[in-house]
């Protein structure tokens, strides 16, 4: 009996070992290697959701178009660089938007957990990294360098986390956030989106928030911009705001840009809010940033191109120094524009005096 009763249990153990207890092969997260010549988007196409597609040092020219859950590409660093390619690919959205990587889900449902990271993204006619329809979408280490509108640009997207990039020399905006591109309508909650640790050089603004709500912009380094840090609202309802800036060394941005159809020539703008409510600026350095133009100077309310005023925002504890034609403006118009408030700040001069 005694013998029996062992090899019962060593079958059984078998039975475990080979039936329920051990995890099927294709459920292990796999990591697909990419080596020069050899096709980025081949090696997304064939992931599953929770693999990696490790991408090795060397340039590779073409678009890549992600939206497997749970994927992540990165690189080995700045040395793994992503160009246009010289050819047309087919059926490649992304290549023909003038993007390099796209990040992007559907309509009805956002694509959740990718990670792009470790790379650089270059030479781009439109956007370096481009994601719409996104949930706790991160981007992480990538240089974003000499695209011709965005670095970095996310759309209709929630919990989003852009941390540790460089972004540089693009034609718009490092990063640029909105609730929707080309349609009309009330600004969207990311809740939760993070703008954090990003290093933002040489390019026409650092970053643009535009008709949203609920996200931090926090601990950048913000140098070289025609204007450091756009955060841009509307008549549409709900209003753009109830958002973070803070902790940002925003330092002379004073780059020359001609005006475009949206808005007039930028130069020297620290932070601006145009139409927006409810945004908290806190504990920023804004030093050195000097200019003509109408929204010119280290903190600046202005109202927004079609006339909407700021409202109930809090301008607290912020270091400037040096900026022209004044550290703070409220530029505010109506009595909505008294409603903002100005505590704590270390500065020479202000318009109208009074606010330092």
């Amino acid at each position: 009996m005694k013998k029996c009763h062992v090899v019962y249990l060593v079958c059984t153990a078998a039975m475990i070992g080979t039936g329920l207890g051990a995890a099927p092969a294709s459920s292990v997260p796999r990591t697909h290697l990419v080596h020069p010549g050899e096709s980025i988007q081949k090696a997304v196409d064939a992931a599953k959701p929770g693999d990696t597609v490790l991408v090795t040092t060397g340039s590779y020219h073409e678009s890549v178009k992600v939206s497997t859950p749970g994927l992540t590409l990165r690189g080995m660093g700045r040395s793994t660089v992503i160009r246009p390619s010289t050819e047309k690919a087919a059926d490649n959205t992304c290549a023909e938007g003038g993007n390099g990587i796209c990040v992007i889900g559907t309509k009805d449902e956002n694509v959740k957990g990718i990670t792009v990271s470790d790379l650089t993204v270059t030479g781009f006619t439109r956007t370096g990294v481009f994601s719409m329809a996104t949930d706790g979408l991160t981007v992480r280490n990538v240089n974003a360098v000499k695209n011709g509108v965005w670095g970095i640009a996310q759309e209709r997207s929630v919990h989003g986390i852009i941390r540790g990039n460089t972004a540089r020399d693009n034609g718009d905006a490092g990063i640029f956030l909105a609730n929707n591109i080309k349609a009309e309508e009330g600004a969207a909650d990311t809740e939760g989106t993070e703008v954090a640790h990003n290093r933002l050089e040489g390019n026409r603004i650092g970053v643009t928030v535009r008709r949203l709500r609920n996200l931090a912009v926090a601990d950048n380094h913000i140098t070289g911009n025609c204007a450091g840090v756009f955060v841009v609202g509307d008549e549409n309802k709900p209003k753009a705001g109830d958002l973070v800036v803070r902790d940002n060394h925003v330092v002379r941005n004073n780059k020359s840009c001609p005006k475009t159809d949206r808005l007039e020539a930028l130069q020297g703008s620290g932070i601006v809010l145009t139409g927006v409510e409810k945004v908290l600026v806190a504990d920023n350095t804004v030093e050195g940033n000097s200019g003509k133009s109408s929204m010119s100077g280290g903190i600046v309310l202005a109202s927004s191109m079609v006339g909407t005023a700021n409202a109930k925002n809090e301008v607290n504890g912020n270091r400037l120094s040096r900026n022209s034609p004044a550290d703070l403006v409220n530029a505010g118009t109506g009595d909505t524009g008294k409603s903002n408030t100005f505590t704590g700040n270390t500065c020479g001069a202000s318009k109208p005096a009074g606010l330092c």
